[in-house]
């Protein structure tokens, strides 16, 4: 295939080293002319990706009209930028007459909500691809995956989620790779919001680590935080198996344990004293789960969820709350079944 990544972070980076590896036509997009540039010369990307060497088939630019045209395009950029990145790759296509064939297959690797709209990805996807009258069908890929074990070969899966079983389908059989499997789902919803969710859990768990309250606790907040998750999903259509997947539990259980973490390891700083601001300030590596626990929160509001560890997440990362404080009041939540979601 002919791919296009937007984005040269972490992920962007590594899936577009892997994919040029495995044989597709790669062009990745940076939003810096300036990392480009040091991109093409020294063939890394140190900032973000160190020691992966880019193969000499992938193209590198920072100009969006050098991306076109794509079989499929993924945009791998922080959910904040996802709105503006999008529309400027839309806008950088030819006009679309009435009678236009083809539809543009876009591929979603955002892992957020849009904190202003609490819109998904692919409803920021379909709101902008009205606007510039282009034919978009959506995808979105998702799953536990870290960007440096996926460029080292390590057996990896994910799931290619879309409304058109179809496409979902077509994906799944031309991106999957001796080391990276995919799975199909038609689930979009719940892909989307699992991926949000888990990452502010995955803050909760790195408290728990950074202020070594054990295993137990470990296991008792990912298994109550699974929970949380299954209760928003459902309340906006999604699917309660989807969480038992690797969009779900899988990508709950990496990112609350796996050392390479961002949302974990932001956690641990909490735990250590630190303010999210001063945390965010000394990495150019976004956590998604800072901004994501607000939109989750919000989301959970207007559908009368109850997501108790978000809710307590919020109070820690924006309102001063000491995380020992939260981790009190959330064992002195009132008791209740297990089995209520």
């Amino acid at each position: 295939m002919k791919l296009t990544v937007l984005g040269s972070g972490s992920w962007g980076t590594s899936l577009a080293v892997h994919f040029s590896s495995a044989g597709h036509e790669v062009t990745l997009w940076c939003r810096r002319a300036e990392l480009a540039k040091q991109l093409r010369t020294e063939r890394t990307n140190p900032q973000f990706l160190p020691g992966v060497e880019l193969p000499a088939s992938l193209e590198v630019t920072a100009d969006m009209a050098a991306t076109t045209p794509a079989d499929a395009v993924l945009v791998v950029v922080p959910s904040h930028g996802y709105r503006e990145v999008v529309r400027r790759y839309l806008d950088s296509l030819p006009a679309v007459s009435a009678d236009s064939a083809e539809p543009l297959t876009l591929i979603s690797a955002t892992k957020g909500v849009e904190i202003e709209s609490l819109a998904r990805m692919s409803e920021v996807t379909a709101e902008e691809a009205a606007a510039t009258r282009h034919s978009v069908q959506f995808a979105v890929l998702s799953g536990p995956n870290f960007a440096v074990e996926l460029t080292a070969g390590s057996p990896t899966s994910a799931v290619v989620a879309s409304a058109d079983e179809s496409l979902a389908t077509t994906l799944r059989e031309q991106l999957s790779t001796p080391s990276y499997r995919l799975y199909s789902s038609t689930d979009v919803v719940g892909v989307e919001l699992g991926a949000a969710s888990k990452n502010v859990i995955a803050i909760a768990a790195g408290i728990v680590a950074g202020l070594e309250l054990g295993h137990n606790a470990l296991a008792a907040l990912m298994t109550r935080g699974l929970h949380e998750v299954t209760r928003l999903v459902l309340a906006y259509g999604g699917q309660r198996r989807t969480l038992s997947g690797l969009a779900g539990m899988g990508d709950l259980v990496l990112t609350c344990t796996g050392p390479l973490s961002r949302n974990r390891s932001l956690g641990v700083q909490l735990a250590a004293g630190k303010t999210s601001d001063e945390i965010s300030a000394g990495t150019p590596m976004v956590a998604e789960g800072v901004r994501n626990s607000l939109a989750i929160a919000r989301l959970a509001e207007r559908r009368g969820v109850e997501m108790p560890i978000t809710e307590q997440m919020v109070e820690i990362l924006y309102r001063g709350k000491s995380p020992r404080q939260a981790v009190r009041d959330l064992m002195a939540r009132e008791l209740r079944p297990e089995a209520e979601l």
